[in-house]
């Protein structure tokens, strides 16, 4: 499913990027570009990295 359209930007690969190592917001965005045009996607991303966490016990910062 698409996260976000603008960039088209998949929940897919917002969870390879989080195993990837990516444990913060800003990384997220800086590597994906998720959030940074119209800005609509910015609660959907935000809970897919809140959802791996839950599901990996890892801490990310997700303000």
């Amino acid at each position: 499913m698409y996260i976000c359209i603008c960039k088209a930007v998949t929940e897919k690969q917002i969870q390879q990027h989080l195993a990837e190592g990516v444990n913060s917001y800003q990384e997220l965005r800086e590597r994906t570009g998720v959030a940074t045009q119209c800005g609509k996607c910015s609660g959907d991303a935000r809970s897919c990295m809140r959802q791996h966490q839950s599901s990996q016990n890892v801490s990310l910062y997700v303000p």
